[in-house]
């Protein structure tokens, strides 16, 4: 091969390596950044996905654009992330369903939910709430609905965003500590299960506040009790499930991440971006609005320690109940 074409090949080859490609992260988004949400359209996590895109779209010289990849409560949106080159180019709308609650769940996942992504920042906490159609079950309180279960046994069902979720959990949890029976109804993220709650072809669910609270305010269905331990300043006058059930707890998250090895650089300037988007005045206001409170930012290693936590108590419900991993 003559000498010319040898030097080209090299120049090429080391061109297209990892190295010489990763861009500086000054230079960073140069093209359109892919947010990826592991749930349906109309859900909780798509209406915060769009409305934090937008404002950090605002601020960059290329645009967020959400794709929705729902599925497997999340494992397909992970997978095609994970897919992705670490550059920060396709990141993703994770959350306590995609990666404390699914492991618990699934032992075949085919990564870590927290050493084989980039963990960047957390956007948004929120309680889950307990609902009912209230044209559907005559209860006003939990403790009603309790008895309501107990006096017709297995004859009721609550809704959830997919099996091994958040919403799935927080159902399985209630009905630990309930001891009631009431059959798990999944669906594709908690838009649909919301229609079909709406509907009145499910009786409750167990949901982020950021879902359900909307339809309670428009009286379209009835909150019996938040999953913190104490009543949240965003709706003070339902009462905390633990009230009825002592020491239930449910509470749910939404943060970024992404490939694991991505820059350091291109991490702190998506952090950067997104938490500054979560936390505007006006983005606060309606996210309190759904039910949702701005996270404090926290670093990568500190939201580590925090998924990492999380999902071990929910392995523990996994193992009470005997689901999913723990069969």
């Amino acid at each position: 091969m003559p000498r010319l074409h040898i030097a080209a090949l090299l120049a090429a080859l080391v061109a297209a390596s990892p190295a010489a490609a990763q861009e500086p992260a000054s230079a960073y988004p140069s093209r359109n950044v892919e947010l990826v949400v592991p749930f349906a359209a109309g859900g909780s996590a798509d209406v915060i996905a769009r409305m934090l895109a937008q404002v950090v779209s605002e601020s960059w010289p290329h645009p967020v654009v959400v794709q929705n990849r729902a599925g497997a409560t999340g494992a397909l949106a992970s997978e095609y992330v994970l897919r992705a080159p670490a550059d920060g180019y396709t990141i993703l709308l994770d959350s306590a369903s995609t990666h404390s609650v699914l492991p618990a769940y699934r032992s075949d996942l085919p990564y870590d939910t927290v050493t084989s992504f980039s963990h960047i920042t957390l956007l948004v906490t929120f309680p889950q709430m307990m609902v009912i159609n209230p044209k559907k079950v005559p209860a006003k309180t939990a403790a009603e609905f309790i008895d309501y279960l107990k006096a017709h046994p297995g004859k009721a069902n609550f809704a959830s965003s997919g099996s091994g979720g958040a919403s799935h959990f927080a159902g399985e949890l209630f009905k630990i500590m309930s001891k009631t029976e009431i059959t798990h109804v999944p669906y594709r993220g908690n838009g649909p299960a919301l229609t079909d709650l709406l509907a009145g072809n499910v009786d409750m669910t167990i949901d982020n506040m950021t879902a359900v609270w909307p339809q309670v305010k428009e009286s379209n269905l009835r909150a019996l009790g938040v999953g913190s331990l104490k009543r949240t300043p965003l709706a003070p006058d339902v009462p905390a499930l633990a009230e009825t059930l002592p020491g239930y707890e449910a509470l749910s998250w939404i943060a970024i991440a992404g490939p694991a090895g991505m820059p350091p650089g291109i991490v702190t300037k998506i952090a950067k971006a997104f938490a500054g988007a979560a936390q505007r005045p006006d983005i606060v206001k309606r996210l309190q609005e759904l039910g949702g409170t701005a996270a404090v930012t926290a670093t990568p290693a500190e939201l580590v320690a925090f998924i990492t936590k999380d999902r071990e108590r929910w392995r523990e419900v996994a193992r009470t109940a005997n689901l999913g991993a723990t069969k």
